[in-house]
């Protein structure tokens, strides 16, 4: 196990002239793991990334999840940051859904609303929660909450930052 990565869904890289990729429970987006249901690697060509040439729709033919475990310190405070946008290409709902999950435990739930949003212009928000480690590994999850869509809260540049003093995650 090593320390958190790939916050930018950069791994696999889509091929070329595919747009989004599915993924269902069980299969590997780099170091990320879908836990539940199928989301969506998606490629720029399709819609704005907040970093880089790819995103993360957690919403691909029903609500899913992805999961990514990464060595921590007990005790030390740790503070996850990413981008939160929605999918734009569906019009309903539009409010997208979702939650943030530490060692399965639900420490943020977010929403999004797409209105007036698009696919070059998605309106990424900041976003971060912070928790204390309370062992040598933590698992970090962000799940959707949004049914009966293909279009879910996207996210994208995650990052893990201990306090004080242990490096971010790419």
């Amino acid at each position: 196990m090593a320390g958190f990565s790939d916050g930018s869904f950069e791994t696999p890289v889509l091929p070329p002239g595919v747009v989004l990729q599915d993924f269902t429970t069980g299969e590997a987006i780099g170091p990320w793991t879908v836990t539940s249901g199928t989301v969506d690697l998606v490629g720029s060509s399709y819609f704005q990334p907040a970093q880089g040439t790819q995103s993360l729709d957690l919403n691909g033919h029903s609500p899913g999840a992805v999961s990514q475990t990464f060595t921590t310190t007990p005790g030390t405070t740790y503070v996850v940051t990413y981008a939160l946008a929605g999918n734009p290409v569906c019009a309903t709902p539009t409010v997208r859904t979702g939650k943030v999950l530490i060692d399965g435990q639900d420490f943020q739930d977010f929403s999004f609303d797409i209105t007036g949003k698009t696919t070059t212009n998605m309106g990424y928000v900041a976003r971060q929660v912070s928790f204390v480690a309370v062992n040598t590994s933590t698992t970090l999850t962000f799940a959707s909450t949004t049914p009966n869509t293909e279009c879910g809260p996207v996210i994208d540049n995650v990052t893990v930052c201990g306090q004080p003093a242990v490096p971010c995650g790419p």
